[in-house]
């Protein structure tokens, strides 16, 4: 249509935020230049945010990513998004413009309204699943989640056994540890022992995803979109674990004996465990 947004002044601290109003699983963007102008910007970024305060970078290949816009304005320039955004605010940040005009454009987002389950961590409290035995795979486990927190530390999930074998996820500093433990924890043998780190600065208040994926001795350890693969040394696909696993925090009922450790504060989103949704089944009971 006619018009489209121009600040008064071009320079490179202008930007058009959006708010859609909700969460929102955005897929393409689409720009053109002001109506029947020689204004148009031709390389943008794009920031998102779901509270409008802590914004971040869209980036591909985990590089900084520029778009490349318009060239006059009237063509449509589309974009399908390498991987989606999920966000209320957008922000298109212009790095540069028509050198014979001024900064214009007309954008257009693409995309449905993002359903999710998310429960609140107040640092005190954790969330226990108790798996149904009869449907449970002693070998093959797959658990993914998204978590946001500003607290540096905190368990993300817990789970252990009888005799020693444990696996626990927790942030520390900022960065998620993955802890293995085969057999008697007071062998303290280095091949009973796995311990990986992955991320960093993963208390930005923005959602990081975490995937772990077990099958026999093969472990899969995935943080946003970096994988770690490896094999678990000692019988790990006959791992003795009861049947229940905590996320948030590790019961004051667990048998580990460890130095306390921190619970988590902040938010969980779309935890699962085996296809098993284990917010909206909580919700449920």
């Amino acid at each position: 249509g006619a018009g489209g947004w121009s600040p008064l002044v071009s320079n490179k601290y202008q930007w058009l935020q959006i708010d859609l109003g909700e969460r929102t699983e955005i897929t393409a963007v689409a720009t053109q230049g002001g109506y029947g102008s020689s204004d148009w910007v031709t390389s943008y970024l794009l920031m998102f945010s779901d509270s409008g305060r802590n914004w971040k970078q869209y980036r591909q290949e985990e590089s900084i990513w520029a778009f490349s816009g318009n060239t006059n304005a009237d063509s449509v320039v589309y974009y399908k998004l390498q991987h989606s955004i999920k966000a209320r605010f957008l922000r298109f940040v212009p790095l540069d413009w028509n050198p014979n005009g001024r900064i214009g454009m007309r954008i257009e987002v693409y995309g449905c309204t993002y359903r999710s389950e998310v429960v609140g961590f107040d640092g005190k409290s954790c969330l226990i699943y108790r798996f149904n035995q009869k449907l449970m795979s002693a070998l093959k486990d797959v658990i993914s989640l998204k978590f946001k927190t500003m607290r540096s530390d905190g368990i993300l999930l817990h789970r252990e056994g009888q005799n020693g074998d444990r696996i626990t996820l927790e942030l520390i500093k900022g960065k998620l540890y993955l802890l293995i433990n085969l057999g008697d924890a007071k062998t303290h043998s280095s091949n009973s022992q796995i311990n990986i780190t992955l991320g960093s600065l993963l208390d930005d208040q923005h959602w990081h995803s975490v995937l772990i994926e077990h099958f026999n001795n093969q472990v899969n350890f995935t943080v946003d979109k970096h994988t770690h693969h490896f094999h678990a040394n000692g019988e790990f696909n006959y791992l003795d674990l009861d049947y229940e696993l905590s996320f948030g925090g590790i019961p004051a009922s667990g048998k580990s004996g460890m130095s306390p450790h921190k619970n988590f504060h902040g938010c969980f989103e779309n935890i699962y465990c085996n296809g098993v949704n284990i917010i909206d089944l909580a919700r449920s009971q």
